[in-house]
């Protein structure tokens, strides 16, 4: 998997340490996933795109982070998004192409907003 270098939220690390098994496991699955042929980017990008079409927006902020830390550009994850919008919609593939620019500026949010 890609080098890490972006630091998860601040609520993984206590729940991991509240659920250290948990944590364990979740390193397990993430590991053997990781194992095959595909390179670190592809499988970031294709996380991003899991994250895309299920909605997830907290996905969609960390696919793009360790996607950019994999070395993707923002105009390839942006294809995601384009690719993405014949499956989710337009409406959708507007909303999450801001989420992902949201992350990519640094994940500042504008005022009043709040994710779902």
């Amino acid at each position: 998997m890609p080098r890490n270098t972006s630091r998860p939220p601040a609520a993984h690390a206590q729940f991991v340490r509240r659920f250290p098994k948990l944590g364990k496991a979740w390193d397990f699955v993430n590991e053997e996933g990781g194992a095959g042929p595909l390179d670190a980017k592809t499988q970031r990008l294709l996380k991003l795109a899991i994250g895309i079409g299920a909605m997830r927006e907290g996905a969609v902020h960390s696919g793009v982070r360790k996607a950019r830390d994999a070395g993707a550009s923002l105009a390839e994850m942006e294809q995601v998004v384009a690719l993405a919008a014949t499956t989710i919609g337009f409406p959708s593939a507007v909303a999450v192409w801001g989420w992902v620019r949201e992350e990519a500026k640094g994940g500042a949010r504008p005022r009043g907003a709040r994710r779902r």
